[in-house]
C-alpha cells in the first residue's frame, strides 16, 4: 500500500492530508495589508479533507490537483477565488432570549466578537459572529469568517490515499483525522 501512496496524485475521491500556514491580507483604501497568520496546521494537527467534496473554494482544490504526497505548495487565492465579499443580507438581528441557558448558552458567550456555535434547521453545525450588542437583541454575522480576505497558503501534502466507500457515501473523511460515524 505504501508504494501506491508514493505515486498517488490528488484527484477526485482521494483523501488529502495537509500541513500549512494560512495568512490573510485585505485591500483597504487601495492599499494591501501585509499578510498576517490566522491558522497553522502542523503534523500534530494536520488538515484532512475529501477532494472534490470538501466545500473548500474550488480554486484551492484546482491548485492542489495532480500533486502527490511529499510535495510542497504555495499559492494565494484572491477574495473572489476564496470566500468573496461580505453579504449584507447575512447580518441578522436576533432577540437575546433565543440564546438562553436552556439552549446551552450563557451570558459570557454573548459578548461582541465571539463566535456562537449554532445549527441550521437541518441540524448542520454553523457559526455566527456577534457584531453588536443592541440591548434586547444582538447583531450576528453569518458570513464565512474569511470573507473579504486574500488567502495565502504555504504548506506540504503529507498524505494522499483513495477514499473508502464509507467516506464517499458520507462525503467526509473517517478515522483518525476525520469523523467517526
Amino acid at each position: 500500500m505504501a508504494l501506491i501512496n508514493e505515486f498517488m496524485k490528488i484527484k477526485n475521491n482521494t483523501v488529502v492530508g495537509l500541513t500549512y500556514e494560512l495568512k490573510v491580507s485585505k485591500l483597504e483604501d487601495e492599499i494591501e495589508s501585509a499578510p498576517f497568520s490566522v491558522e497553522i496546521r502542523d503534523t500534530e494537527d494536520p488538515f484532512y479533507f475529501l477532494f472534490g467534496q470538501s466545500g473548500l473554494p474550488e480554486k484551492f482544490e484546482n491548485l492542489l490537483a495532480g500533486q502527490a504526497e511529499g510535495e510542497d505548495f504555495s499559492f494565494t487565492l484572491a477574495v473572489e477565488e476564496a470566500y468573496g465579499e461580505a453579504d449584507e443580507e447575512l447580518l441578522v438581528n436576533l432577540p437575546k432570549s433565543q440564546f438562553s441557558s436552556q439552549q446551552g448558552f450563557n451570558e459570557d458567550m454573548l459578548a461582541e466578537g465571539n463566535f456562537l456555535p449554532l445549527m441550521d434547521e437541518d441540524g448542520i453545525p454553523m457559526q455566527a459572529k456577534i457584531i453588536k450588542d443592541l440591548g434586547e437583541e444582538i447583531m450576528l454575522d453569518f458570513n464565512h469568517p474569511l470573507v473579504g480576505f486574500d488567502l495565502h497558503f504555504d504548506g506540504k501534502i503529507i498524505e494522499v490515499r483513495e477514499a473508502t466507500e464509507e467516506e464517499l457515501a458520507h462525503g467526509h473523511v473517517h478515522g483518525e483525522h476525520g469523523a467517526h460515524d
